[in-house]
């Protein structure tokens, strides 16, 4: 059972670009933790820009597709948090985000609602 509509999972990917976006300074991150924070605010921006949602606008990326990506970015960076030099803040975040964006990923419905 699918427990959170592409709407809502908009919705989140915004909130998740605000954490990255927001997280250096609120966290004290430094080096390429802080680089790689803003990044992903970026990336995740622009990636949810193009997406076509369902019941949305016509747009570049499949919301199959974004969910594919989802699934390789929270896998990537839990690895990461594990695997860096970075202890404290850094690594709780990261692997944090991780978490919370394969669990998103994985509980939206792929259709126009919750399953």
């Amino acid at each position: 059972m699918r427990l959170i509509a592409p709407t809502l999972h908009r919705v989140l990917d915004f909130t998740t670009v605000a954490a990255f976006a927001v997280a250096p300074t609120l966290l004290h991150l430094t080096g390429v933790a802080a680089l790689l924070s803003y990044v992903l605010a970026l990336v995740h921006l622009t990636l949810t820009a193009l997406t076509h949602f369902p019941a949305g606008p016509e747009r570049v990326v499949p919301f199959a597709w974004h969910r594919r990506i989802e699934l390789v970015v929270g896998l990537a960076l839990g690895l990461l948090s594990l695997f860096a030099r970075w202890g404290g803040a850094a690594r709780a975040f990261y692997l944090a985000a991780g978490i919370v964006i394969l669990a998103v990923s994985a509980l939206t419905s792929p259709g126009g609602s919750a399953d």
